[in-house]
């Protein structure tokens, strides 16, 4: 079984997280993607203490997928510094585990 990971990320409109779910979906880098709103965010940005509602996104994947996940999740975003956060699933059900493996993007390694 390959390692499998769950990505968030946060964006400033349902709108925006909407499009990059069904990116990350339709490029089969994730399995599935759950939009949480609203969020209240409070953080430094360029020197003060800002606050905001935003959308979390959570994003089932495999870790190998992370880099090109990374990539679009970037290139989707209109955050100058996106939050972009990757964290390893120690254990899960088999079964969804399996399950999400089978439905993300598979990468040839031509070296096996």
């Amino acid at each position: 079984m390959r390692e499998i990971v769950q990505v968030i990320t946060t964006t400033n409109s349902k709108e925006l997280a909407e499009k990059i779910a069904k990116n990350l979906l339709e490029k089969k880098l994730a399995g599935c993607v759950q939009i949480v709103s609203p969020v209240r965010s409070l953080y430094w940005w360029q020197g003060k203490i800002e606050e905001d509602n935003e959308v979390i996104i959570f994003i089932k994947t495999r870790k190998e997928l992370y880099q090109e996940l990374e990539a679009e999740i970037k290139n989707c975003h209109n955050y100058t510094v996106p939050e972009i956060l990757c964290f390893p699933v120690i254990e899960g059900n088999p079964d969804y585990l399996e399950w999400l493996n089978s439905v993300t993007k598979h990468i040839v390694n031509e070296n096996q």
